[in-house]
């Protein structure tokens, strides 16, 4: 039997990384040779792999072998430029150098007490990334409020339902949900709020549909007004409503402040989901997608999706920081200690749903340290200046026209048949069957007014301009051979 130890010495784990840090550079560098989607069909890699465990250690170069072999040829190519599917992922090699500094800490942030520093060093980038999106002061430590950084916006929108929950009703930690409450959406609000309110048991009956303003989908302010005040008169009670910025669909931006100021009546909690849009909010250019966010009590944008941070990384923010505290905190003996007692820091396990976390703020840190907040407006603006040319293409050719006009760097199109609504949306679907099938690119799709549409999502590390190029050529040859068909 092979002589097996615990763990690799620092010499063979530093032989073995170079290793692995040559076969991610070597793979970013081939990704625009690479299809962006896998042609494997279900099962192929359970087909591909061992049916049982190795029992002895094996070399390095076998478990790179099987990543070049199986793992690459069935994975969705995500950091591939020509990736333009849901919303962007931005794994930059600068996060992942801040991931393996993470892992190689190995700290369990649980408490302030088992890693000041994932702690601290967590407070000083969401105090400045609060600073840097132009958030009201009250959204800091030193406001009164303050921010983490959970796995997720769905993750985010479920402790904020859960503190909105105990504001409405300070013994809903001991009695649970009554079964009145209600959580205000619209058709196009993420599908995390309806999986929210199942989660902290209020089920598909709380939540309420609010009318959307045509063309545009934002939320209608006296809608929800309407809908809270009949609730109210029906004994019900309003906990929630969550206006978006920069919906899934189409990108579609809600009017937070006509929100805000229709919810505070009734103390209504407000949270904000601006997964995607929130970080343009950088650009000073952009700001104005946030008006009325200082009135909101929460907020949530992901670092992940376009802020060049490596999955996951979620920033929530907290008007009031007692908040989520007072709705998760449960203390077990076992996890008291004297800085808790002492009330002078903060113990993020009282701010998400799990325990453990990890110290995710050093990849964040790794980024801005090696882009500056002005590399981060550049790779936004960038994207945002590639999605405005790709939509006057699609105005000026006769057999495309927008589905709506482009929010930042998201362009939602549909083919033009000439044929009606329904032979339109048929030659939309097969054309982004096509592209999709061909691996030159990939796209997703939405159905928005009722009619099929194409979303394309700019928004990769290494998206060019020739890659639009080369996509519009793509759309332009599929849809010239679906029409002719």
């Amino acid at each position: 039997m092979a002589d097996v130890t615990a763990d690799l010495d620092p010499e063979e784990f530093r032989r073995l990384g170079h290793a692995v840090v040559d076969w991610i550079a070597d793979h970013r560098a081939g990704l625009d040779a690479l299809p962006v989607q896998p042609g494997v069909d279900p099962g192929w890699v359970r087909g591909q792999l061992p049916a049982s465990l190795p029992e002895d250690p094996a070399p390095l170069d076998a478990l790179l072998d099987t990543v070049d072999r199986v793992v690459v040829p069935a994975s969705t190519l995500w950091q591939h430029p020509r990736f333009f599917g849901y919303f962007p992922a931005n794994a930059s090699l600068h996060s992942l150098l801040g991931d393996m500094l993470s892992g190689a800490l190995g700290a369990q942030g649980m408490l302030w007490s088992t890693s000041p520093a994932a702690t601290e060093v967590e407070q000083v980038l969401m105090d400045g990334f609060a600073a840097a999106l132009g958030l009201d002061p009250a959204f800091t430590f030193a406001g009164g409020g303050g921010g983490c950084i959970q796995d997720s916006a769905s993750s985010g929108a479920l402790v904020a339902l859960l503190a909105a929950l105990h504001r409405a009703d300070p013994q809903w930690r001991e009695a649970g949900v009554t079964g009145d409450e209600r959580v205000y959406v619209t058709a196009e609000t993420h599908s995390s709020l309806a999986k929210a309110a199942r989660v902290a048991g209020l089920g598909a009956r709380a939540l309420r549909t609010v009318d959307t303003t045509p063309g545009s989908l934002g939320m209608r302010p006296d809608a929800l007004a309407a809908a809270i005040e009949a609730d109210v008169a029906a004994g019900l009670r309003p906990v929630l409503v969550c206006p978006t910025v920069g919906t899934t669909g189409t990108g579609a931006v809600d009017p937070v402040r006509g929100v805000a100021e229709a919810a505070r009546e009734h103390g209504v909690w407000v949270h904000v989901d601006a997964a995607w849009a929130g970080v343009a909010a950088l650009c000073p250019e952009f700001r104005d997608l946030l008006d009325g966010v200082e009135l909101a009590d929460s907020l949530s944008t992901d670092a992940h999706k376009w802020l060049l941070t490596a999955f996951d990384a979620s920033l929530l923010w907290v008007r009031n920081g007692a908040a989520l505290p007072a709705a998760l905190s449960i203390a077990p003996e076992y996890l008291r200690n004297a800085a808790s007692e002492s009330g002078q820091v903060v113990d993020y396990r009282d701010w998400q749903v799990p325990l453990g976390r990890r110290f995710r703020a050093l990849k964040l840190w790794a980024v801005v340290h090696g882009t500056g907040l002005s590399g981060l407006r550049s790779h936004i603006r960038e994207h945002v200046a590639l999605a405005a040319k790709l939509a006057d293409r699609v105005r000026a050719d006769p057999a495309f026209e927008l589905a709506s006009e482009p929010s930042l760097a998201l362009v939602c199109l549909r083919v033009v048949t000439g044929a009606g609504p329904e032979a339109d949306d048929a030659a939309t679907r097969e054309v982004l069957a096509r592209v999709n099938a061909s691996g030159a690119a990939f796209l997703t799709h939405t159905v928005a007014g009722g009619r099929y549409v194409i979303r394309v999502a700019i928004g990769s590390v290494t998206t060019r301009a020739e890659h639009i190029d080369e996509l519009w050529d793509r759309l332009r040859a599929e849809a010239t051979s679906v029409v002719r068909s």
